[in-house]
């Protein structure tokens, strides 16, 4: 019983310590993004850097999403449950992945769509870890890792992409075409 205790009191105080560390990273999400010579929205040229090379660029939390095949904890992605209509990116390197109009809630815990912004935007790889059979999804431009892909997902597609939200960028439909117009002129 006094381990059960104390088991309790340090899993709430390592929670507590992970959702102030998010609350900290998302005012530095611009700042990073300075700091990573690799991220645009517009580059398409694959990206290969040293391990050595992504912990200088990238926040502890992308770096071992990212990098390490990490995961988010279930229900803390500030994605999970968002709305706005816009384009979401890798946060590694700022290649287009998903439309806000593929996400669906599929009560998984994390941002889940149905299909990738385009075929080459993401790959696909086995992964058999942890003894289960899993498709895992990372990004086309610099291999994140992004999570997995099932296949209980809603029509047309009937794939759920089950993504971690903390290795998303997004930017809203709006935001995105005012840039445009500015970068045609």
């Amino acid at each position: 019983m006094k381990w059960t205790i104390v088991l309790f009191f340090a899993t709430t105080l390592i929670s507590s310590c992970y959702s102030q560390n998010n609350k900290n990273k998302n005012s530095n999400m611009d700042n990073e993004k300075k700091q990573n010579p690799v991220y645009s929205k517009t580059d398409n040229n694959k990206v290969v850097l040293k391990d050595e090379e992504w912990k200088k660029i990238l926040s502890p939390e992308v770096y071992y999403i990212a990098r390490q095949k990490g995961t988010e904890r279930p229900f803390t992605s500030k994605f999970e449950k968002f709305n706005e209509h816009g384009t979401y990116y890798c946060a590694a390197c700022g290649n287009a992945l998903f439309k806000s109009d593929t996400k669906f809630e599929s009560g998984c815990g994390w941002p889940s769509f149905y299909e990738p912004i385009s075929k080459g935007s993401v790959i696909y790889l086995p992964d058999n870890t942890l003894g289960m059979k899993r498709t895992e999804v990372e990004c086309g431009r610099c291999k994140a890792h992004l999570g997995h892909v099932f296949d209980d997902g809603p029509p047309p597609t009937g794939l759920r992409y089950c993504i971690n939200g903390v290795v998303l960028d997004f930017e809203k439909a709006k935001e995105a075409e005012k840039k445009y117009n500015a970068n045609k002129q």
